[in-house]
Parts: structure tokens; sequence; C-alpha cells
């Protein structure tokens, strides 16, 4: 489905229509949050002449408060209108998604968009004329008490693939899909996931900032469905202990005018792999401690990465088995992809594909390859193994993940030392907070033995 190509006067001529009351102009703060400023249709000049003001000091991550006038730039492309009534009245909402400019009409740097944007713009200057993106975002549902107030009760004992009645989640999905589709997605697949109470909802490849901007749309999309159901939806990487988490599994691609710069067209060489996706490779292995930290960027995201339950832990890439952190699927010519397996839905899709994008390219720049494939499951390779195969452990906590953030200059590069100084500023804070906390597993264990 090609995206949409409004002016200004198709979108006036689409809320006179439709009969829109409100715009809600949105954008993505440092750490991934969805803001907005909502203005009633009377303001719709305003927002379309980039002209909208906002107080950006009141954002985590953006400017000082004597720095806090910001302009919002809609991008027309992302005009929709929310399929779901706000009110009694049935008042229709429409969305435009913008970039954050400063005072001085000045792209702004902490524009976490904006960083993704100039990424494809150095992959374009390299002959590259898209990055594809296709994710696969895992969510859970669970209940919602008689004061409308999140539980901790699943709503069903589902697994993987499983139809109703194990599935009770089956129709909440299948509002999910036809919502998105209503919005311009064009769903794929969806389906029941491993653990109970876990779903994942696909929709098709686009590139890398269509597909970003699709991700938050996605999430709000699914919350709100959620509870108009009598349920909470969380994205959240391990709500539940002992049972799977929920990843975003990001495949991804590069084209240039001529098709997909990853296939090798020789099934025998490389897996069927080109010398510049070998190389791409190359470039988000070796950088792949410091993108976890973007990828992964949650005390509970390492909660997720531990060995036993489907996601990576090691630094390590396959076409044979779900262990290693990057896969390769089976599928050649247009469809030939490398699969990063780490991320999770917590993640900015704004930072981190900008970040995964960069270390690709810097793999493809100085010809980097990457270690040999790993056919044997690496969970039960003991650690003598693993060292002779070159595999190395992903970071397992966010401080130490923070710390190869810290010294990754191709990542920083690749978002800009104002987001990066900002995003480990505040995930600092958190990570000192969580250390704060005495948790029951600690009570338990330690409790009544010292």
């Amino acid at each position: 489905m090609a995206k949409p190509s409004y002016t200004k006067a198709d979108i006036k001529q689409i809320v006179q229509d439709e009969q829109v009351e409100f715009i809600r102009v949105t954008f993505t703060d440092v750490l991934g949050a969805i803001k907005n400023v909502e203005v009633p249709v009377s303001q719709l000049d305003k927002v379309l002449d980039n002209d909208l003001m906002f107080d950006g000091s009141s954002i985590e991550g953006f400017v000082r408060i004597n720095e806090s006038d910001m302009y919002l730039y809609p991008d027309l492309s992302t005009f929709m209108i929310f399929p779901w009534a706000t009110d009694e009245h049935g008042g229709k909402v429409a969305r435009l998604i913008a970039d954050v400019y400063s005072k001085d009409r000045t792209p702004f740097k902490g524009d976490p968009r904006i960083a993704l944007k100039d990424a494809v713009a150095r992959a374009e200057a390299e002959g590259f004329t898209v990055f594809n993106v296709g994710t696969e975002p895992e969510f859970f549902l669970f209940k919602l008490d008689e004061k409308g107030e999140p539980t901790m009760e699943l709503n069903d004992h589902g697994n993987y693939f499983d139809l109703a009645p194990l599935d009770r989640g089956e129709n909440v999905r299948r509002e999910i899909v036809l919502t998105l589709e209503k919005m311009g997605f064009e769903v794929e697949a969806a389906h029941h996931e491993v653990a109970a109470g876990q779903h994942e909802v696909d929709f098709k490849y686009s590139d890398a900032v269509d597909m970003a901007d699709k991700i938050q749309t996605f999430k709000l999309v699914v919350k709100t469905i959620a509870r108009k159901n009598g349920y909470y939806a969380t994205f959240m990487p391990k709500p539940v202990s002992g049972i799977n988490g929920s990843g975003m599994h990001t495949n991804m691609s590069l084209f240039d005018k001529d098709g997909n710069v990853f296939d090798g067209h020789d099934a025998d060489k490389n897996l069927g792999l080109s010398d510049t996706a070998m190389h791409f490779l190359g470039g988000v292995l070796k950088h792949a401690p410091a993108l976890t930290a973007l990828a992964n960027p949650t005390v509970n995201s390492y909660k997720r990465l531990t060995p036993g339950f489907e996601a990576p832990v090691y630094v390590a890439w396959s076409a044979s088995n779900r262990s290693p952190m990057v896969r390769v699927p089976a599928s050649r010519g247009l469809a030939t992809r490398l699969e990063l397996r780490s991320v999770d839905p917590t993640t900015n899709p704004y930072t981190a594909l900008a970040a995964i994008l960069s270390a690709g390219l810097d793999g493809i720049d100085n010809k980097l390859e990457p270690s040999a494939h790993v056919d044997k499951n690496i969970y039960l390779m003991d650690e003598n193994e693993r060292k002779k195969a070159g595999i190395v452990n992903l970071p397992d906590t966010l401080l130490a993940a923070l710390d190869e953030l810290a010294n990754d200059d191709v990542v920083i590069d690749a978002i800009g030392t104002h987001i990066t100084d900002k995003f480990i500023e505040a995930k600092k804070i958190e990570y000192t907070s969580y250390r704060q906390f005495v948790s029951q597993w600690e009570l338990d264990n330690y409790f009544m033995n010292y």
C-alpha cells in the first residue's frame, strides 16, 4: 500500500468533508514516549503552516526552560483520522506526526525522528535508495478490574497459534487488525504468541521512517482497542516471570536503484547473502553491545534477555536456528533480509533504527566481516565452545548497555550527542531508582537466612 501524498488543500477538504473537530499533532520524546498537542480544527491553518508552537522544556530530554519555545512541522503524509469516536457527539479527531524545530526554525537535534531521517539521508548519499524495515511487535493483554484499572490476570491461557476458546484475545486482535486497516496499515498476520495472554500483529514492511511512525501508531491503537474491550495492553518486555517475554523482531534490507542489495544471487556463498549484506551484518554484530542500550532501554528489558525463553543473549548469527541475535530468514531475491531478534517493543523506534542503520553502514564502509554463522543451539554450548566460536554475551543489565553506548562513537554519531547525553542521563537515574528498590525475591531469599 503506497504511502499517501497529501497537500494542504487535500487535508483541509478531508477535514471539512469528514467533519473533523480536533487535530492531534504528535511527536516522540528522547525516551520514545508519544507526545501530542491537540488543537481545534479552527487552528488547522496554523498547523499546516508550521506555526504551531509548544513548550519544549516540559518534554523529557528536550531543552532547558530558557529555550522552551519550539515549533512542530507536520509531515502531511502522516495525516489520518482516528476511526473511533472520542465523545458522545461522535466528534472525529485527526492525527499528524510532526518533526520538532527549534525557535530559530532549524531542525531540533533532540528530535528522534529527525535523527532517523538524517541516518537515512546518509545511506542515500552512499547510493542506497531505501532502508526497508518490517517489525513483529508482541504484547500482553491483562484484564481490567471493575474500576477500569489493570490487574495482573492474563486474558487467556492460550499458546502459539491457538484458536478460541483457549485464545480469548481473538476478537480483540481482530478489532485491532480492522482498525489498523482503516488507518492505512497492510496487516499480514495476527496470532496468539507462545505465552499465555501474549499476542502478535505483523504489518507489511516499509521504509524506516514510515515504519517507525507505524510502530508508534500501532502501540496507540492496541492500547485503545484493548481498553475498549475491557483489557489492558502492555508492551513491557517481561511483565510475568517464568514465561516468554515480548520482543519486536526487526527485519531489514537495503535497496539501491537495481533492487535488494542484500541478495547475493548465489545460494552456495554466504547462505545466499551478498558481500554488502555480510558487511552490514558485520557492522551490526560489532556495535551490538551499544545498540542494546537503545533496542532494550528499560531495566525490565534484561529480564527478557535471559536463556531459556527464546530471546537472544549472545552476539551471533545463523540461518538455521533462532538462538542467535541475528537470523537470516530463508527467503531470497527481493525478500532477502536480516532479522535482528534482540529488539523489544519499549524501544524508541526512531533512535533504534537510526543506530542499526548506521552500524550496518559502518560495516559496509569498512568491509567488516561477521564471525562464522552458528548452526548449533547456543544455549546448549558451554563457555569454551562459545569462546572458540567467537560468541560474546550481550550486556545483561541496562547499566552495562549504557556503558557500551557511551563508548561507541558510531552509534553516538547516529543519534547525536544531544539525544545520547539526555538518554544516558535519564536511564542512569532509572537504574539508580531500581537499585534502591528491595524486591520480593530478595526478601524471600535473604530475610530469613541472614
